[in-house]
């Protein structure tokens, strides 16, 4: 970044020595006024320094984890491209290894060879990290006519119940059951699933992933209605599909499957990541800056609607997609506006603390309420160190914009999941002074290359150890 373009901020990622057998990890944010010479137009904000650049897009790790999942339902060798290499993803070719798949893990590329798989028994201790560790039940039982699984992980935003999943696989011929931690199926007949119809009671992402694939390998035909419409629906079934299924459907309401004997690998790219995208565009619009992104292919129109309303303007062609922030005169700032989390197309919660960490430096009040998981307010408590005026009732926050205060200072903080722990690093770019986020192995499971890419975009990055961090030039407060 240009050291005349606005206001320069320095931006370190450490690691901690390993404490209690825990390994912890903080961020550090500085920010530095300089003179804005080469754009008298644009307003100087003291509280913000500007961002500037292009971002390139990873491939999306929700996706990347359903569809390394579904790589078990094919024999032979799958080839995956742009997967992110996050710890996510990382331990999630762990659990197929765990299962005797043979894995290759090279920068972006994973290759995995399922014909030694002899085990229907993933590592318990991997399943409890991750979410999607959970949607190898799936192709196991499709496949191999059974599985014992360890219940799913995760962040801890919400319960993260199985009955829909349970349920599903019940409709497709399986017996189920929960014990000791563990669901074990098998299919009831002895020989396979069978097709069948399911609604589902909520249109649930992993649910419906898990049933999918399942199904792929089931004899006969397969119904799914109510279920999940997002992108990395169509994203697991154009995989599935060139890998020989028949999927029909994906991105409506209704999936229509009809079973194979059996399935192979195939060569397949992963989608470009929409949360990270999100995520970019919002670190553009809270330090009021103006940056550029591809690609982006998938449909983000329920948050950037809201955006163009806060006054960003956007500029999507093709698969590259442009913002804008910057006040269009002094005196003028980004609006508040009202969000309401909900299945897609509605407003995502993967981005919902985030854009609370926005609201929090617009003008007037906003309501985020958020309707997917229960408890995903954890940031609010954090977001408030920073000097954020906000009011939480349930699920419900009452978000104040600078006219009650509400002004960003940098302080320490605590990253206690992925998302939340993102809009504190947001925050910290829209603060004044020094910022330190500590837990951001969160961060690492969902944003690759994070440090690089806002160094590109104007932030002054290192990660190093806190051993030697008296002697770097953050003068970070003991």
């Amino acid at each position: 970044m240009d050291s005349d373009f606005g206001l320069i901020s320095s931006l370190t990622l450490s690691s901690i020595p390993v404490i209690n057998g825990k390994s912890l990890t903080k961020l550090f944010f500085e920010s530095i006024g300089t003179k804005l010479t080469h754009f008298p137009t644009l307003p100087a904000l003291s509280s913000q320094f500007w961002l500037s650049g292009h971002v390139t897009i990873s491939g999306s790790k929700n996706s990347a984890l359903a569809i390394l999942a579904a790589t078990l339902c094919c024999s032979g060798t799958s080839k995956l491209k742009n997967v992110p290499n996050l710890s996510d993803t990382r331990t999630m070719a762990s659990i197929l290894g765990s299962l005797g798949a043979e894995i290759e893990f090279s920068d972006n590329e994973v290759v995995v060879n399922t014909d030694r798989v002899g085990s229907v028994e993933p590592e318990s201790s991997d399943i409890g990290k991750i979410r999607g560790g959970f949607f190898v039940i799936g192709p196991l039982l499709g496949r191999f006519g059974e599985a014992v699984v360890g219940l799913p992980g995760g962040c801890d935003i919400g319960a993260r119940p199985i009955d829909i999943y349970v349920r599903g696989l019940q409709a497709l011929g399986a017996v189920v059951e929960v014990r000791d931690g563990k669901v074990q199926a098998y299919a009831a007949n002895g020989k396979g699933l069978v097709g069948g119809r399911f609604h589902l009671d909520y249109p649930s992402v992993g649910a419906t992933e898990t049933l999918m694939m399942a199904a792929c390998m089931a004899e006969g035909k397969t119904f799914l209605t109510n279920v999940a419409r997002e992108p990395e629906i169509i994203d697991l079934a154009s995989f599935l599909t060139e890998s020989g299924a028949c999927v029909q459907g994906a991105g409506s309401d209704k999936i229509y499957i009809c079973g194979k004997n059996q399935l192979h690998g195939s060569e397949y790219g992963i989608m470009p990541d929409r949360v990270e995208t999100g995520t970019f565009i919002l670190a553009a619009a809270i330090t009021r800056s103006c940056i550029s992104l591809s690609p982006v292919f998938c449909s983000l129109s329920s948050f950037l609607d809201k955006l163009s309303g806060a006054g960003c303007k956007i500029i999507h062609r093709h698969n590259n997609l442009q913002l804008s922030a910057v006040p269009a005169s002094r005196g003028h700032d980004l609006r508040g506006f009202n969000v309401k989390t909900q299945p897609y197309p509605g407003f995502p919660t993967d981005l919902q603390p985030q854009t609370m960490a926005l609201l929090s430096t617009c003008s007037g009040s906003s309501i985020i309420e958020e309707t997917v998981f229960e408890n995903r307010m954890s940031h609010v408590r954090e977001l408030q160190k920073f000097g954020a005026k906000i009011e939480v009732c349930g699920s419900t926050a009452l978000a104040f914009g600078k006219e009650r205060g509400s002004h960003f200072s940098g302080t320490q903080v605590t990253a206690t999941d992925l998302r939340g722990g993102m809009s504190l690093v947001l925050a910290g770019l829209a603060s004044e002074g020094i910022t330190e986020i500590s837990g951001i192995s969160h961060i690492d499971r969902g944003y690759e290359n994070l440090e690089t890419k806002l160094c590109l975009i104007g932030a002054d990055i290192k990660r190093l150890d806190l051993n030697v961090c008296h002697t770097s030039n953050f003068n970070v407060p003991v």
